[in-house]
């Protein structure tokens, strides 16, 4: 995740620069380029949205709805704030209609402006200035909603495990796969962190685990030189399926797509690796991979860039919750997350440290021998060797 500088205008105060309208967010994303202004109609923006759109390069992000309602403290705000970006929030729906997209805007003090092609400005709409003090005030404030959203969570699980329970127990609809996973540690890698991935490169290449990658992370792994054995992509989301590389590479790929998405993205993948292959489920991409190590037979599986803390687990989509919740469950004690990892694996010794350690232990052995009568003896006798030779 890079870090954004904003460059105020010459001539006005404030951030100019493209608007790039989406509703919902997921359409505008693709389309951002360094600089631009994501105008966007989310509430309670979560952390993984505010990643990419930081990672895309915005400069502003204004949003029709509250940043944070004050249902739960969601995280995405705090991201973008800690990366840079100025936030703008509650424009309302129809202070987002009359910005274009592609129209050139200026963004000062919540205010948004339309430049015109002379120069001058027009303003647009207005909204709430929020920088990161704010956020964590209304974070803190939100944390009261904590309570509300675990009994959503309750009532949204019973109702996954009533229609998934056959994939989640049984793994009915699991594909079969030509990687094998049977008594083998396997990493998942459900978002690229990259201090993550360097932390636990000696236990990648020390025990050569099963690398299931989700979505683009796959080219993540390929950057690293590590060839991800299989990589789960999600249909609607174009920017889950990895490039070609990583594709060629993969033994398996898995297109997770619930009846009635359409699946654009099978043909692409057809034409590089082969058809792939699909898994009919409400449950995340993140959640399929966790349930493969798990049916396959995995001994560990390490996550990389998984939710663990409760905040980071309420924070993800609506719809993923369940899923999430159900499927940590289902893994059990075998998952364990790469800062564990971190800490615990020490990796096998070198050669170089197990001839010290043997030399260390002749060496005692000698001096030990030296002190005794016949360890005298043997010396004594050695010495009358040598001087008879000379």
């Amino acid at each position: 995740m890079r870090f954004n500088a904003r460059k105020a205008s010459l001539a006005l105060p404030g951030v100019t620069g493209t608007a790039r309208v989406g509703k919902p967010t997921s359409t505008v994303l693709p389309r951002l380029r360094p600089g631009d202004i994501a105008v966007i109609d989310h509430v309670d923006l979560d952390r993984d949205t505010a990643t990419a759109l930081v990672d895309a390069g915005v400069t502003v992000v204004v949003n029709a709805a509250p940043m944070i309602s004050g249902r739960y403290a969601n995280l995405g705000p705090e991201v973008l704030a800690e990366a840079g970006v100025l936030l703008v929030d509650q424009v309302g729906r129809d202070g987002v209609d009359r910005i274009d997209d592609d129209q050139r805007i200026r963004v000062h003090d919540g205010v948004i402006h339309a430049v015109l092609p002379d120069g001058h400005t027009r303003e647009l709409a207005s909204g709430r200035a929020v920088d990161l003090d704010q956020v964590h005030r209304e974070m803190d404030q939100a944390r009261s909603g904590l309570v509300v959203q675990l009994d959503t969570l309750a009532h949204t699980t019973s109702e996954f495990l009533r229609r998934e329970n056959e994939l989640l127990l049984n793994g009915r609809g699991l594909p079969e796969l030509t990687t094998r996973i049977r008594g083998r540690s396997v990493v998942v890698v459900g978002a690229a962190d990259h201090g993550d991935l360097r932390a636990i490169a000696p236990f990648v290449r020390e025990q050569a685990p099963v690398m299931i990658a989700v979505g683009a992370t796959a080219d993540d792994l390929i950057g690293l030189s590590w060839a991800p054995d299989v990589v789960v992509a999600t249909a609607g989301e174009p920017a889950s399926v990895p490039s070609a590389d990583a594709l060629r590479v993969a033994a398996d790929v898995v297109l997770v797509a619930p009846k009635g998405t359409r699946v654009d993205e099978q043909a692409l993948i057809e034409a590089t690796a082969g058809p792939p292959r699909l898994v009919d489920t409400s449950a995340t991409a993140e959640d399929i991979a966790l349930l493969l190590a798990d049916r396959y037979g995995a001994d560990l599986v390490v996550g990389v860039g998984l939710r663990t803390r409760l905040e980071e687990f309420l924070d993800g989509q609506q719809a993923g919750r369940a899923s999430t919740f159900a499927t940590r469950l289902k893994v059990g004690d075998r998952l364990v997350n790469a800062e564990a990892v971190r800490e615990l694996y020490t990796g096998r010794p070198g050669v170089l440290q197990v001839f010290l350690v043997i030399l260390a232990g002749l060496v005692a052995l000698l001096a030990a021998i030296a002190v005794t009568p016949v360890g005298r003896d043997w010396a004594h006798g050695v010495v009358d060797y040598l001087q008879g030779l000379t």
